[in-house]
């Protein structure tokens, strides 16, 4: 039985080999988050406490640099069932310089753009996210192509076409406008630090508040 936090996949009638995650050695997961299978990982990813990346079913997922998964997050697939980006199939494609905010799902075929914020307890499911776009906490999007530059208000559940043609655009008076870059520049210097702490722990490590 595997037990690390990093691990490959097993070999089913659905998934014939087993995969090691392909993670940039700039990337941090933390012992408590769990990586499995054909899952790829770009630079400065932050990868926080218990989520769950599994790339045991639908493969591959994809994670682009600077990308930040935080605690509780759910990424997983439906075998068998693609998005396209750049003439290759993914299960999940996530961009690059995204944020999947705690308790956050994608669950694919799902494809997500560059420049995204995925608010708290929100779902993302059989959905395409162009690039610049605010989901704001607890919104559910199924089954639909959100353009760029738009928001999704929180709660709201788009699950269908005119629906998502018909979300706001980001204004420069937009509250939440400049949350993701917030976002990102703090968790890629959290995967710096704390890939920093793992292998040259500073003499204030055991320091007291």
């Amino acid at each position: 039985m595997v037990y690390f936090n990093i691990a490959p996949n097993p070999v089913t009638s659905f998934m014939p080999a087993a995969y090691m995650p392909n993670i940039n050695k700039t990337a941090h997961i933390h012992p408590y988050a769990s990586v499995i299978g054909a899952v790829i990982m770009g630079d400065n990813v932050m990868v926080a406490p218990f989520a769950s990346i599994r790339g045991d079913e639908g493969t591959p997922i994809f994670i682009g640099k600077g990308s930040n998964i935080q605690d509780g997050v759910n990424i997983h697939g439906l075998k068998q069932s693609y998005v396209n980006h750049d003439n290759r199939n993914y299960s999940v494609y996530i961009g690059e310089n995204v944020s999947l905010a705690h308790q956050s799902q994608v669950h694919g075929p799902a494809k997500i753009g560059n420049n995204v914020f995925v608010g708290m307890q929100s779902l993302i499911f059989k959905s395409e996210i162009a690039d610049n776009v605010v989901i704001e906490p607890s919104a559910n999007i199924i089954g639909v192509k959100i353009p760029p530059n738009r928001y999704v208000p929180a709660g709201e559940t788009i699950k269908t076409q005119q629906q998502a043609d018909a979300l706001p655009v980001i204004t420069p008076d937009y509250k939440f406008r400049e949350l993701n870059h917030e976002v990102t520049s703090v968790n890629k210097e959290l995967a710096s630090g704390y890939n920093y702490l793992a292998a040259y722990p500073p003499a204030y490590y055991l320091n007291r508040f």
